[in-house]
C-alpha cells in the first residue's frame, strides 16, 4: 500500500483543497469524517486536522479522541484543528475582537522550525476564522505571528504537533504549498512516489487479484470517468469486460453514434442499447428534479439489469465513481443536506446480485484525466467536459418531452460547436444550455412571437467543487445567441448565467 497522509474533516469548505495540495506533492492522502476515524496502520505517516464552521466554544463542538496520534506521529491542525488542540492542551480560545478574514502578513517567523523552512517574514497568508487562540499551554511554543494574531502558528514541545490559524491550501497563502511540503515531506518523511504510473500499476494488479477470471459489466457514458475506469479494468481482465452504453434519449445531439465510434479504436467490447422510449415514459409528467433523477436511475438499472442477463455468469459491476462522490456520500455533514442524488454512489438493488468495483474512487477529476492520458486515451474523451448522469433531463426545467429534448439538443449543439470552433472549449471546465419553463415575447420579421427562453452556462473550475462563471467574449455570445434564435425553431430569447458555485450549482437542477 502507498504511504499516506490522513485528513480529518471537521466540515470545512476547504478540506478537499487540502487533499488536492497534498496530492500535488505526489503523496497519497485520504479524507475521513472526524467522527469516523480509521484504525492506525503503518502506511499512515501523518495527520492533518481541517478547519470547521463550528467553534470550540460551542456546547457540542467536534472533539474526537486524538490520543492515538498525538506524540505518535506528526499532526498539523489547520484553523479549527489548531484551536481544538490548543484548547484541549490547556490553552484558551476566545472570540476574535474582529472577524479575521482575508489576507494577512507573517510578521514573526521561527525559520529554524522545520514547518517554516524557507518561508520568509512578510509572507502572505489567508485567515478565515471567528475565534482566535489567546493563550497556549506551557509546553506549546509560538512559531509564527501576524500583526493582529499573536498565535498564528505553534508547536508542541517534544512532539511533531503543529497548529496554524491560517489556510495554507488556498492560493492566497503565497507560501502555503511550501509549508505543506515541509510538513508532508520533511516532517512526515513521505517519499513523494505516488504517480500516475504507480497508480495504474497498483490498480491493475489489485483488479486482477480481486476479479480473477470473473466477468465485469460496466456502463459507459462517453465521459472521462467511465472511459478511464473501463481502460483500467480492460488492462486487468481483457475480454472479460463487457461494456454497455445506454441511449436514454437525454444525450447531446448525435452523442450515441459519436461515442460508440470513439470507442472503436480502444479495443473495448461495447454494446449500444436504444432505450429512449423507456426513459421518456418514466419521466412523463415529472417536474421535481429529484423525482426526475430517481426515475432515470430506476430505469437505467432496469435496462442495465436486462442487458446484464445477456452476459452469462457476470459477477461484477464496474463504475466510474470518483473521490468527490465518495466524500460527499459519507460527509461529516451527514445525509440530511442532500444537494443531489449521486447516480453512481450508494450501491445496487439486491436483485442485481453484482459486486461493485470502482477503480477510480480514490481520485479527483483532474487526477482521472492525468491517468487517462498516461493510459493513452484519446484527447477527445480526456478533454471532454463533464456531463451530468441524468443528461438533459436536469437541463430542461419542468417536465420532459421528446420535443423539448430535440430543441435543447440543437441549442446545445450550436453552443458547444461554437466553443470548439473558436478555440474556447478547452478554456472552459463545463458548458451547456438550459431550457427554461417560460416563454417570452419577441419579434421576428413583422410578426410577434411567444416562444421559449434558453440559458447558456459556462464555468471555470479545477474539480467542480467550486466554480466561477466563465467570462466569454461578448462578440462570441452575440454570435451564438444570433445563431440559436435564427436556427432553432421555438426559441426567441437567449440569456447567459453569471452565477458562481457557491452559492449556485453548476447545473440548474
Amino acid at each position: 500500500m502507498p504511504e499516506k497522509i490522513l485528513i480529518l474533516d471537521f466540515g470545512s469548505q476547504y478540506t478537499q483543497l487540502i487533499a488536492r495540495r497534498v496530492r500535488e506533492l505526489n503523496v497519497y492522502c485520504e479524507i475521513h469524517p472526524y467522527n469516523n476515524i480509521p484504525d492506525i496502520t503503518p502506511d499512515i505517516k501523518g495527520l492533518i486536522l481541517s478547519g470547521s464552521p463550528c467553534s470550540v466554544r460551542d456546547a457540542d463542538y467536534p472533539n474526537p479522541d486524538l490520543s492515538a496520534f498525538l506524540g505518535e506521529m506528526p499532526v498539523l491542525g489547520v484553523c479549527y484543528g489548531a484551536q481544538l488542540m490548543a484548547q484541549e492542551g490547556g490553552g484558551e480560545v476566545i472570540p476574535s475582537t474582529i472577524r479575521e478574514y482575508g489576507r494577512a502578513k507573517l510578521q514573526q517567523v521561527d525559520q529554524h522550525n522545520r514547518l517554516f523552512k524557507e518561508i520568509p517574514v512578510g509572507s502572505q497568508v489567508w485567515m478565515s476564522h471567528g475565534d482566535t487562540i489567546k493563550q497556549i499551554a506551557d509546553n506549546f511554543e509560538i512559531i509564527a505571528s501576524t500583526e493582529s494574531v499573536q498565535v498564528a502558528a505553534y508547536k508542541v514541545k517534544d512532539q511533531e504537533t503543529y497548529g496554524i490559524q491560517f489556510h495554507p491550501e488556498v492560493t492566497h497563502s503565497t507560501e502555503g504549498k511550501r509549508l505543506l511540503r515541509n510538513f508532508v515531506v520533511h516532517i512526515c518523511g513521505c517519499s513523494q512516489d505516488w504517480t500516475p504510473d504507480m497508480f495504474i500499476e497498483n490498480t491493475v494488479a489489485e483488479l486482477r487479484e480481486k476479479i480473477g477470471n470473473d466477468k465485469v459489466i460496466l456502463g459507459l457514458s462517453g465521459g472521462v470517468d467511465s472511459s478511464v475506469a473501463a481502460m483500467l479494468i480492460h488492462q486487468a481482465i481483457g475480454k472479460n469486460l463487457y461494456c454497455i452504453f445506454v441511449d436514454n434519449g437525454l444525450l447531446r445531439k448525435n452523442e450515441f453514434e459519436d461515442v460508440l465510434h470513439s470507442y472503436k479504436d480502444m479495443g473495448l467490447n461495447v454494446k449500444g442499447v436504444d432505450a429512449k422510449e423507456q426513459f421518456y415514459s418514466a419521466l412523463s409528467g415529472l417536474t421535481d428534479p429529484e423525482a426526475k433523477r430517481k426515475a432515470i436511475g430506476r430505469v437505467f438499472i432496469e435496462v442495465f439489469d436486462q442487458e446484464s442477463h445477456q452476459v452469462e455468469d457476470a459477477k461484477w459491476l464496474g463504475q466510474g465513481t470518483i473521490y468527490p462522490d465518495v466524500i460527499e456520500s459519507v460527509s461529516v455533514k451527514g445525509p440530511s443536506a442532500t444537494i443531489k442524488s449521486h447516480h453512481n454512489v450508494g450501491g445496487l438493488p439486491d436483485f442485481m446480485k453484482l459486486k461493485v468495483v470502482e477503480p477510480l474512487n480514490t481520485l479527483f477529476k483532474d487526477e482521472v484525466r492525468i491517468v487517462g492520458k498516461t493510459l493513452g486515451i484519446d484527447d477527445t474523451i480526456i478533454g471532454r467536459h463533464p456531463f451530468p448522469g441524468p443528461g438533459l433531463a436536469i437541463r430542461i426545467l419542468g417536465d420532459i418531452t421528446p420535443e423539448k429534448v430535440a430543441i435543447l439538443q440543437e441549442v446545445d449543439h450550436i453552443f458547444i460547436s461554437s466553443l470548439k470552433k473558436t478555440g474556447l472549449y478547452d478554456q472552459v471546465w463545463q458548458a451547456g444550455a438550459m431550457l427554461l419553463p417560460i416563454q417570452s415575447v419577441g419579434v421576428m420579421g413583422d410578426e410577434r412571437t411567444y416562444e421559449r427562453v434558453v440559458a447558456l452556462r459556462a464555468v471555470t473550475s479545477v474539480d467542480g467543487m467550486t466554480a466561477d462563471w466563465c467570462h466569454l467574449p461578448y462578440e462570441f455570445l452575440a454570435d451564438v445567441s444570433n445563431e440559436i434564435i435564427n436556427k432553432v425553431r421555438g426559441v426567441n430569447r437567449v440569456v447567459y448565467d453569471i452565477s458562481s458555485k457557491p452559492p449556485a450549482t453548476i447545473e440548474w437542477e
